[in-house]
Protein backbone atom coordinates (compact mmCIF):
# COMPACT_ATOMS: atom_id res chain seq x y z
CA UNK A 1 0.00 0.00 0.00
CA UNK A 2 1.42 3.34 -1.04
CA UNK A 3 2.16 5.52 1.94
CA UNK A 4 -0.68 8.32 2.56
CA UNK A 5 1.94 10.74 2.10
CA UNK A 6 1.99 9.96 -1.36
CA UNK A 7 -1.69 9.91 -1.87
CA UNK A 8 -1.70 13.38 -0.78
CA UNK A 9 1.16 14.45 -3.50
CA UNK A 10 -0.39 12.87 -6.14
CA UNK A 11 -3.55 14.68 -4.54
CA UNK A 12 -2.18 17.96 -4.96
CA UNK A 13 -0.75 17.67 -8.42
CA UNK A 14 -4.13 16.55 -9.97
CA UNK A 15 -5.86 19.49 -8.22
CA UNK A 16 -3.55 21.58 -9.63
CA UNK A 17 -3.13 19.89 -13.20
CA UNK A 18 -6.68 18.15 -13.55
CA UNK A 19 -6.23 14.77 -13.98
CA UNK A 20 -5.08 13.36 -15.55
CA UNK A 21 -2.89 15.78 -16.66
CA UNK A 22 0.45 16.66 -18.18
CA UNK A 23 2.84 19.57 -16.70
CA UNK A 24 4.52 20.88 -19.40
CA UNK A 25 6.63 24.24 -20.44
CA UNK A 26 4.93 25.81 -23.09
CA UNK A 27 7.44 26.93 -26.26
CA UNK A 28 5.62 29.89 -27.07
CA UNK A 29 4.81 31.60 -23.52
CA UNK A 30 7.84 29.85 -21.86
CA UNK A 31 5.21 29.46 -18.88
CA UNK A 32 4.27 26.19 -16.81
CA UNK A 33 0.79 24.89 -17.66
CA UNK A 34 -1.54 21.89 -16.40
CA UNK A 35 -2.53 20.63 -19.17
CA UNK A 36 -5.78 18.24 -19.06
CA UNK A 37 -5.83 17.39 -23.20
CA UNK A 38 -3.02 15.72 -25.22
CA UNK A 39 -2.33 17.86 -28.71
CA UNK A 40 -3.67 14.91 -30.18
CA UNK A 41 -7.15 15.39 -28.58
CA UNK A 42 -7.01 19.06 -28.96
CA UNK A 43 -7.07 18.59 -32.77
CA UNK A 44 -9.85 15.93 -32.69
CA UNK A 45 -11.94 18.27 -30.71
CA UNK A 46 -10.97 21.46 -32.85
CA UNK A 47 -11.89 18.73 -35.94
CA UNK A 48 -15.07 17.69 -34.63
CA UNK A 49 -16.50 20.92 -34.01
CA UNK A 50 -15.73 23.01 -36.25
CA UNK A 51 -18.82 21.72 -38.78
CA UNK A 52 -21.18 22.79 -36.07
CA UNK A 53 -19.97 25.91 -35.26
CA UNK A 54 -19.31 26.95 -38.98
CA UNK A 55 -22.77 26.74 -39.72
CA UNK A 56 -23.34 28.40 -36.58
CA UNK A 57 -21.91 31.32 -37.67
CA UNK A 58 -23.37 31.14 -41.28
CA UNK A 59 -21.13 29.05 -43.16
CA UNK A 60 -17.94 29.77 -44.99
CA UNK A 61 -18.59 33.11 -47.12
CA UNK A 62 -19.23 31.74 -50.25
CA UNK A 63 -15.72 32.93 -52.40
CA UNK A 64 -12.69 30.85 -52.91
CA UNK A 65 -10.88 33.58 -53.53
CA UNK A 66 -11.19 35.81 -50.26
CA UNK A 67 -11.08 32.03 -48.82
CA UNK A 68 -7.97 31.72 -50.83
CA UNK A 69 -6.95 35.32 -49.11
CA UNK A 70 -7.23 34.33 -45.75
CA UNK A 71 -5.72 31.23 -45.78
CA UNK A 72 -3.04 32.90 -46.91
CA UNK A 73 -2.34 35.15 -44.44
CA UNK A 74 -3.07 32.55 -41.83
CA UNK A 75 -0.79 29.65 -42.97
CA UNK A 76 2.27 32.14 -43.17
CA UNK A 77 1.56 33.42 -40.00
CA UNK A 78 1.33 30.09 -38.88
CA UNK A 79 4.62 29.48 -39.54
CA UNK A 80 6.22 31.89 -37.64
CA UNK A 81 4.99 30.15 -34.57
CA UNK A 82 7.46 27.95 -32.18
CA UNK A 83 8.65 24.40 -31.97
CA UNK A 84 6.14 22.08 -33.44
CA UNK A 85 2.96 24.35 -33.90
CA UNK A 86 3.90 25.12 -37.31
CA UNK A 87 3.13 21.38 -37.93
CA UNK A 88 -0.36 21.63 -36.67
CA UNK A 89 -3.38 21.01 -39.25
CA UNK A 90 -3.87 24.45 -39.31
CA UNK A 91 -7.08 25.91 -41.24
CA UNK A 92 -8.26 29.10 -41.54
CA UNK A 93 -12.13 30.19 -42.52
CA UNK A 94 -13.76 33.31 -43.20
CA UNK A 95 -18.04 33.02 -42.06
CA UNK A 96 -20.26 34.89 -43.55
CA UNK A 97 -21.49 36.31 -40.84
CA UNK A 98 -21.99 39.97 -39.96
CA UNK A 99 -21.21 39.41 -36.43
CA UNK A 100 -17.60 41.05 -35.09
CA UNK A 101 -15.96 38.26 -33.89
CA UNK A 102 -12.99 36.02 -34.26
CA UNK A 103 -11.82 32.62 -32.65
CA UNK A 104 -9.98 29.35 -32.44
CA UNK A 105 -10.87 26.40 -31.89
CA UNK A 106 -7.57 23.63 -30.09
CA UNK A 107 -5.54 22.28 -32.79
CA UNK A 108 -5.57 24.78 -35.14
CA UNK A 109 -9.05 25.69 -36.28
CA UNK A 110 -9.41 29.22 -36.59
CA UNK A 111 -12.58 31.64 -37.73
CA UNK A 112 -12.49 35.49 -38.18
CA UNK A 113 -16.72 36.90 -39.82
CA UNK A 114 -17.03 38.92 -42.51
CA UNK A 115 -18.05 41.34 -40.31
CA UNK A 116 -15.09 41.97 -38.32
CA UNK A 117 -12.92 41.48 -41.53
CA UNK A 118 -14.81 44.60 -43.66
CA UNK A 119 -14.29 46.70 -40.11
CA UNK A 120 -10.39 46.48 -40.63
CA UNK A 121 -8.26 48.70 -43.31
CA UNK A 122 -5.62 46.94 -44.00
CA UNK A 123 -4.17 43.60 -44.24
CA UNK A 124 -1.43 44.08 -40.89
CA UNK A 125 -5.17 44.35 -38.95
CA UNK A 126 -6.36 41.23 -40.49
CA UNK A 127 -3.09 39.36 -39.49
CA UNK A 128 -2.95 41.17 -35.94
CA UNK A 129 -6.50 39.18 -35.68
CA UNK A 130 -5.66 35.55 -36.79
CA UNK A 131 -2.47 35.78 -35.50
CA UNK A 132 -3.90 36.95 -31.95
CA UNK A 133 -5.81 33.49 -32.48
CA UNK A 134 -2.89 31.63 -33.43
CA UNK A 135 -1.74 33.03 -30.19
CA UNK A 136 -4.45 31.83 -28.54
CA UNK A 137 -3.65 28.18 -29.85
CA UNK A 138 -0.14 28.08 -29.81
CA UNK A 139 -0.83 29.14 -25.93
CA UNK A 140 -3.20 26.24 -25.49
CA UNK A 141 -5.35 28.44 -23.58
CA UNK A 142 -8.42 26.87 -23.62
CA UNK A 143 -6.49 23.52 -22.56
CA UNK A 144 -5.16 25.31 -19.96
CA UNK A 145 -9.04 27.22 -18.98
CA UNK A 146 -10.37 23.53 -18.71
CA UNK A 147 -7.75 22.51 -16.60
CA UNK A 148 -8.26 24.96 -13.97
CA UNK A 149 -12.23 24.34 -14.10
CA UNK A 150 -11.47 20.44 -13.97
CA UNK A 151 -9.48 21.11 -11.45
CA UNK A 152 -12.10 23.27 -9.24
CA UNK A 153 -15.12 21.11 -10.55
CA UNK A 154 -13.77 17.73 -9.65
CA UNK A 155 -10.79 18.84 -6.90
CA UNK A 156 -13.75 16.99 -4.53
CA UNK A 157 -14.44 13.58 -5.86
CA UNK A 158 -10.80 13.48 -6.31
CA UNK A 159 -10.32 14.44 -2.69
CA UNK A 160 -12.44 12.02 -1.54
CA UNK A 161 -12.18 9.38 -3.68
CA UNK A 162 -8.25 9.09 -2.97
CA UNK A 163 -8.52 9.88 0.78
CA UNK A 164 -10.88 6.81 0.86
CA UNK A 165 -8.83 4.57 -0.95
CA UNK A 166 -5.54 5.55 1.22
CA UNK A 167 -7.79 5.32 4.61
CA UNK A 168 -9.02 1.97 2.96
CA UNK A 169 -5.66 0.50 2.25
CA UNK A 170 -7.20 -0.28 -1.43
CA UNK A 171 -5.63 3.01 -3.03
CA UNK A 172 -4.23 0.51 -5.95
CA UNK A 173 -5.94 0.76 -9.09
CA UNK A 174 -7.91 4.19 -7.79
CA UNK A 175 -10.36 5.43 -11.06
CA UNK A 176 -10.50 9.44 -11.07
CA UNK A 177 -12.98 10.82 -14.09
CA UNK A 178 -11.39 13.75 -14.93
CA UNK A 179 -13.79 16.16 -16.05
CA UNK A 180 -16.33 13.26 -17.17
CA UNK A 181 -19.26 15.18 -18.21
CA UNK A 182 -17.41 19.29 -18.35
CA UNK A 183 -17.54 20.80 -21.36
CA UNK A 184 -15.47 23.50 -23.14
CA UNK A 185 -18.53 25.84 -22.98
CA UNK A 186 -18.17 25.39 -19.68
CA UNK A 187 -14.43 26.91 -19.68
CA UNK A 188 -15.25 29.33 -22.42
CA UNK A 189 -18.04 30.44 -20.56
CA UNK A 190 -15.39 31.81 -17.92
CA UNK A 191 -13.97 33.23 -21.04
CA UNK A 192 -10.01 33.63 -21.52
CA UNK A 193 -8.55 34.88 -18.48
CA UNK A 194 -7.47 38.66 -18.75
CA UNK A 195 -3.69 37.50 -18.63
CA UNK A 196 -4.49 35.12 -21.90
CA UNK A 197 -6.01 37.82 -24.02
CA UNK A 198 -3.08 40.31 -23.36
CA UNK A 199 -0.76 36.92 -23.62
CA UNK A 200 -2.42 35.75 -27.20
CA UNK A 201 -2.18 39.60 -28.23
CA UNK A 202 1.75 39.84 -27.42
CA UNK A 203 2.00 36.56 -29.36
CA UNK A 204 0.14 38.14 -32.43
CA UNK A 205 2.12 40.95 -32.39
CA UNK A 206 4.89 38.86 -32.42
CA UNK A 207 4.26 36.53 -35.23
CA UNK A 208 3.04 39.89 -37.44
CA UNK A 209 5.76 41.43 -37.10
CA UNK A 210 8.02 38.11 -38.04
CA UNK A 211 6.32 38.67 -41.21
CA UNK A 212 7.12 42.03 -41.71
CA UNK A 213 3.70 43.50 -40.96
CA UNK A 214 3.98 46.57 -39.69
CA UNK A 215 2.63 45.77 -35.70
CA UNK A 216 1.08 49.31 -35.39
CA UNK A 217 -1.69 47.26 -37.18
CA UNK A 218 -2.44 45.19 -33.85
CA UNK A 219 -3.19 48.50 -31.91
CA UNK A 220 -5.36 49.81 -34.53
CA UNK A 221 -7.42 46.56 -34.44
CA UNK A 222 -8.32 47.28 -30.72
CA UNK A 223 -8.99 51.00 -31.26
CA UNK A 224 -11.47 49.41 -34.19
CA UNK A 225 -13.00 47.17 -31.67
CA UNK A 226 -13.42 49.53 -29.04
CA UNK A 227 -15.05 52.10 -31.74
CA UNK A 228 -17.64 49.29 -32.64
CA UNK A 229 -18.49 48.61 -29.11
CA UNK A 230 -19.05 52.49 -28.54
CA UNK A 231 -17.38 52.97 -25.78
CA UNK A 232 -13.75 52.11 -23.89
CA UNK A 233 -14.87 48.31 -23.67
CA UNK A 234 -15.07 45.74 -25.48
CA UNK A 235 -16.13 43.69 -22.66
CA UNK A 236 -18.69 40.38 -22.72
CA UNK A 237 -17.25 39.27 -19.75
CA UNK A 238 -15.97 40.54 -16.55
CA UNK A 239 -12.45 38.42 -16.75
CA UNK A 240 -12.28 39.80 -20.18
CA UNK A 241 -9.96 43.03 -20.45
CA UNK A 242 -11.33 46.35 -22.22
CA UNK A 243 -9.93 47.73 -25.42
CA UNK A 244 -8.91 50.40 -23.92
CA UNK A 245 -6.57 48.16 -21.75
CA UNK A 246 -5.27 46.06 -24.24
CA UNK A 247 -4.19 49.21 -25.96
CA UNK A 248 -2.20 50.66 -23.11
CA UNK A 249 -0.54 46.88 -22.95
CA UNK A 250 0.32 46.93 -26.95
CA UNK A 251 1.07 50.33 -26.66
CA UNK A 252 3.85 49.55 -24.05
CA UNK A 253 4.84 46.20 -25.91
CA UNK A 254 5.58 48.35 -28.83
CA UNK A 255 7.40 51.32 -27.28
CA UNK A 256 9.69 48.45 -25.80
CA UNK A 257 10.20 45.86 -28.54
CA UNK A 258 9.17 47.38 -31.95
CA UNK A 259 10.91 50.27 -32.11
CA UNK A 260 12.65 49.24 -35.14
CA UNK A 261 9.69 49.06 -37.39
CA UNK A 262 9.11 53.03 -36.95
CA UNK A 263 9.47 54.33 -40.40
CA UNK A 264 11.46 51.05 -41.67
CA UNK A 265 10.02 50.35 -45.22
CA UNK A 266 10.31 46.63 -43.96
CA UNK A 267 7.44 46.90 -42.26
CA UNK A 268 4.14 47.31 -44.21
CA UNK A 269 0.42 47.80 -43.59
CA UNK A 270 -0.49 46.57 -47.29
CA UNK A 271 -3.79 48.76 -47.32
CA UNK A 272 -4.20 48.85 -50.91
CA UNK A 273 -3.66 45.40 -51.29
CA UNK A 274 -6.50 44.66 -48.52
CA UNK A 275 -8.69 47.08 -50.75
CA UNK A 276 -8.00 45.56 -54.09
CA UNK A 277 -7.66 41.79 -53.24
CA UNK A 278 -10.25 41.66 -49.99
CA UNK A 279 -12.86 44.72 -49.64
CA UNK A 280 -13.34 45.24 -53.27
CA UNK A 281 -14.29 41.79 -53.63
CA UNK A 282 -16.56 40.78 -50.57
CA UNK A 283 -18.15 44.38 -51.39
CA UNK A 284 -19.25 42.12 -54.38
CA UNK A 285 -21.47 39.65 -52.13
CA UNK A 286 -24.91 39.46 -51.43
CA UNK A 287 -25.12 40.60 -47.82
CA UNK A 288 -24.27 38.06 -45.01
CA UNK A 289 -25.82 35.69 -43.40
CA UNK A 290 -27.95 36.37 -39.92
CA UNK A 291 -26.84 34.17 -37.31
CA UNK A 292 -28.51 33.65 -33.96
CA UNK A 293 -25.71 35.66 -32.75
CA UNK A 294 -26.21 38.45 -34.53
CA UNK A 295 -25.86 41.39 -32.81
CA UNK A 296 -23.78 45.16 -32.06
CA UNK A 297 -21.93 42.74 -29.32
CA UNK A 298 -21.69 39.22 -30.69
CA UNK A 299 -18.71 38.50 -28.89
CA UNK A 300 -20.07 35.32 -27.21
CA UNK A 301 -18.91 32.68 -25.61
CA UNK A 302 -18.22 29.35 -27.58
CA UNK A 303 -19.91 26.36 -26.50
CA UNK A 304 -18.55 23.05 -27.53
CA UNK A 305 -18.45 19.69 -26.21
CA UNK A 306 -15.56 18.25 -24.55
CA UNK A 307 -15.84 14.10 -24.84
CA UNK A 308 -15.49 12.93 -21.65
CA UNK A 309 -12.78 11.73 -19.85
CA UNK A 310 -11.20 9.09 -17.69
CA UNK A 311 -8.03 7.68 -16.72
CA UNK A 312 -6.76 4.48 -14.50
CA UNK A 313 -4.08 6.45 -11.93
CA UNK A 314 -2.42 4.09 -10.47
CA UNK A 315 -0.88 4.63 -6.62
CA UNK A 316 1.64 1.93 -7.66
CA UNK A 317 2.77 2.67 -10.82
CA UNK A 318 4.12 6.40 -10.79
CA UNK A 319 4.17 6.43 -14.94
CA UNK A 320 0.16 6.65 -15.17
CA UNK A 321 0.59 10.15 -13.20
CA UNK A 322 2.06 13.45 -14.96
CA UNK A 323 5.26 14.28 -14.67
CA UNK A 324 5.13 17.11 -11.40
CA UNK A 325 3.02 14.39 -9.64
CA UNK A 326 6.05 11.93 -10.05
CA UNK A 327 8.49 14.03 -9.16
CA UNK A 328 7.12 14.84 -6.11
CA UNK A 329 6.48 11.86 -5.07
CA UNK A 330 9.86 10.37 -5.57
CA UNK A 331 11.01 13.06 -3.52
CA UNK A 332 8.82 12.16 -0.60
CA UNK A 333 9.81 8.36 -0.35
Amino acid sequence: MPHPRLVLTLLAGLVLCGAPAACTTNSATGRSQFLTMSRDEEIKLGTDSKPELTQEFGGPVPSPELQAYVTDIGRRLSQQTEADNPSLPWEFTLLDSAVFNAFALPGGKVFITRGLAEGLTNEAQMAAVIGHEIGHVTARHTNERFGQAAATTVGGAILGGLIGAAASGDAKGAVVGAGAGATVGQVAALSFSRDQEIEADRLGMRYMERLRYDPVGAIEVQQILQKHSGGGSFDIFATHPSSETRIRELQRRFEKYYQHTVNNPQYQKFQDRYEQQFLARVRKLPPPKQTAMSGPSATVPLVFSLPARSALIDLDHPETWCAHCRDQAHASR
